[in-house]
């Protein structure tokens, strides 16, 4: 019985604007890749992303790509072998994923020989503002457990730090500057982020960079993520990073995702279990990933206007598994 394929761009309104140091958002659109079989439908979705050079229409073009391959019955390994990692590659291989849990009626994570899922604590976010913006907005969700700040433009980092941390004085916090420090603060801002007892601050410096963190102290532990993508790249990190942001949409799936979370454990590295901004599709299947990690960062449907349908539970500061109406 041959497959079929589906490709289609969904878009999904933000609940308010969300911003980073490279820029603000109102909407996350994504692309969905849907394969079916007799009566079984395996689902993946992915973001593309401008920073690694990413559009939506190369990402469509790419899975389509694969169209007679797909429906002649391309496998997961087969798949890692003709197309890169990134966006296309994970979209394709979370469907792969869903495809056969679906048809064995066996879960994603017994087939990928895990135990079974259990809620996890996830971070939440606070977009970029002036530091009385972010203030507010963290005062508004300072009862959960774990949020993510954004940082890493202008001058007023130290004080966006300071104010959170005041609004929060309880609350684990991970602070992400998104590539927007520089060797001339980097110290400075680490310090700061040490003063006011952050958990680990995240990718600091521009990707390319990481020499200079080889070459300066370690107050708060540092996290890869625009600095790591797949398992190769983890060796480079050792001695420059203490933890690793693994997102399927850099490792180009579920796959890719197992292996580098076996190589991160090896080398020793703290790992969190990231996002990009998308719906529950999305989250699904990081969810398997996860449950061992340090750090949880899916809240990518918290910050969107509304979710796919059977989207994910998410309940205070958990998230829950996700039911088999949505993925796995």
């Amino acid at each position: 019985m041959t497959s079929r394929l589906s490709v289609t761009v969904d878009v999904f309104s933000l609940a308010k604007q969300f911003t980073i140091a490279r820029g603000a958002k109102t909407e996350a659109v994504v692309v969905t890749c849907s394969i079916t079989k007799g009566d079984a439908i395996g689902r993946g979705e992915c973001v593309p992303y401008a920073r690694y050079g990413e559009t939506v229409d190369g990402v469509v073009e790419a899975i389509e790509s694969l169209r007679s391959s797909l429906e002649d019955g391309l496998t997961r390994e087969e798949l890692a072998k003709i197309m890169p990692p990134g966006a296309a590659r994970n979209a394709v291989d979370c469907a792969l994923w869903d495809l056969e849990a679906k048809i064995s009626g066996t879960s994603a994570s017994t087939l990928a020989g895990l135990p079974g899922l259990n809620p996890v604590d996830t971070a939440y976010t606070i977009s970029l503002g002036s530091p009385d913006e972010m203030a507010a907005a963290t005062r508004a969700v300072a009862n959960r457990s774990v949020l993510k700040v954004k940082v890493g433009r202008g001058a007023e980092d130290a004080d966006r730090m300071r104010a959170v941390r005041d609004a929060a004085p309880g609350t684990r916090l991970i602070i992400d500057a998104n590539e927007g420090w520089t060797s001339d603060n980097l110290k400075t801002h680490l310090l700061v982020a040490a003063s006011i007892g952050a958990f680990v601050v995240e990718q600091p410096l521009p990707a390319g960079q990481d020499d200079i963190l080889a070459r300066t102290p370690h107050p708060v532990p540092i996290c890869a993520d625009e600095s790591v993508h797949g398992s190769g790249d983890l060796h480079t990190l050792i001695g420059r990073y203490d933890y690793v942001n693994l997102k399927l949409d850099k490792t180009g799936g579920l796959t890719e995702g197992l292996v580098f979370l076996e190589e991160a454990r090896r080398l020793g590295f703290g790992v969190m279990v990231g996002c990009m901004v998308g719906s529950s599709l999305a989250m699904a299947p990081a969810l398997l990933l996860a449950q061992g990690a340090e750090l949880v960062d899916l809240d990518g449907p918290l910050l969107l206007r509304e979710d796919r349908p059977n989207g994910l539970r998410y309940g205070g500061s958990r998230v829950f598994p996700p039911s088999p109406a949505l993925w796995g």
